[in-house]
């Protein structure tokens, strides 16, 4: 295992059916004014919004509103929400939702008390917070981005057809996060299966990079394979209790930072998947799921040894008689199949794209260099090209 890195998380956990029981003790922590930020309004049909306001309301707390957080929040709305927060003095954030509800929720926290333009600072020149930072907590209702601990912030500018994560530091990261199983059997299955490869996706970005044994990567594999197992159960019973734990433990390990220790992390699916969310406002998961593939397939000579590897050691392909490369194809070809059976979108096309979106998908579309392969834009739009 190579190179040198430090590990610390902050965020603690209550999971399972009696962890919102939790949320009072943590309250008791915070002032007065709690900013409670939701979604579309589910958390009120399933009864969780009379549960917690209950509890907030025993705890004494005033409680201000944010409603209506899309599943791709626009900046619009998190300048919305930092005036919201600003005029009720907010003391702390309380999150109700998925991840991106999550991840408004720490864009507003590091803006409520910064003059500076939130969209400018922070996800486009990348700054670090400079100011006070309004705590955040977290009840999850949907696994998949692992926002719950961690301190990645999405945000979507629909004008400039851009859609950027920040990754902030410890101090963004959720104080606590609530994880009932429960809250996500609601979804609708078309939502599940996207966070399911979200999760898969998350550990792949982290896992094909480098070339030395280390143990993130022996970590990966085990968190990949019990997914894949899970995700089976889950699709043909969306209410199975233990399928559905499963997947929202997985999602957490699989972006908390843990498995990119010792490494160099890839992240251009990401960065693919989420330019092509600023051009269509699609759900996540899938925009990640269609453009894979092709990006995999295009970088596999390069990290030829990891991509065999990931085929003999995640979905058990013999390499009996094999070279590396026949390997690697059958890995992804594995993977592939595993996709359709969950029903997920394999084309950028199925979301809404059109040729003349790839230009500007392409423009929008941040090259990293930590993978096996670093693109230039002629090669993203290859791949783009390739995943219609």
């Amino acid at each position: 295992m190579l190179g040198n890195f430090s590990y610390h998380n902050p965020t603690r956990l209550y999971f399972g059916e009696e962890s919102l029981g939790f949320l009072k003790d943590e309250m008791k922590k915070y002032g007065e004014n709690i900013l409670l930020v939701y979604g579309g309004g589910s958390i009120k049909k399933s009864g969780l919004y009379d549960e917690i306001t209950a509890i907030l309301k025993e705890c004494g707390k005033n409680v201000a509103e944010v409603s209506g957080v899309m599943p791709n929040p626009t900046v619009d709305k998190l300048r919305e929400g930092v005036k919201i927060a600003r005029e009720n003095k907010t003391d702390f954030i309380l999150a109700v939702g998925g991840g991106s509800v999550c991840d408004y929720s720490k864009a507003v926290s590091v803006s409520v008390h910064c003059d500076d333009d939130p969209w400018e600072k922070y996800y486009i020149r990348f700054e670090e917070p400079d100011c006070e930072i309004v705590p955040v907590g977290c009840v999850l209702t949907m696994a998949g981005t692992g926002s719950e601990m961690n301190g990645g912030s999405v945000i979507t500018n629909h004008e400039q057809h851009l859609k950027i994560g920040h990754v902030f530091g410890d101090d963004v990261m959720p104080r606590f996060s609530i994880l009932n199983p429960r809250y996500t059997m609601t979804l609708p299955k078309y939502q599940m299966v996207a966070g399911i490869y979200d999760i898969m996706n998350h550990i792949c970005e982290q896992y094909f990079s480098g070339e030395d044994d280390n143990t993130s990567d022996y970590i990966s594999e085990g968190l990949m394979r019990g997914l894949i197992h899970a995700s089976r159960i889950a699709v043909k019973d969306t209410q199975d209790y233990e399928a559905r734990s499963n997947i929202m433990w997985t999602a957490t390990w699989a972006l908390n930072t843990l498995v990119s220790r010792g490494k160099s992390t890839d992240w251009m699916v990401h960065m693919l998947g989420q330019s092509v969310g600023a051009y269509t406002d699609a759900t996540h998961g899938m925009t990640l799921a269609a453009v894979s593939l092709p990006y995999y397939r295009y970088i596999m000579p390069y990290g030829l040894k990891k991509f065999a590897r990931f085929a003999t050691e995640v979905w058990g392909i013999s390499p009996d008689g094999k070279t590396d490369e026949q390997l690697a194809e059958a890995g992804l070809a594995a993977m592939e199949n595993w996709m359709k059976e969950l029903g997920l979108v394999m084309k950028i096309s199925e979301l809404g794209v059109t040729d003349d979106m790839i230009e500007g998908i392409a423009d929008g579309t941040i090259i990293l260099d930590g993978g096996y392969k670093v693109l230039d834009r002629d090669e993203v739009v290859k791949v783009l090209k390739a995943s219609m």
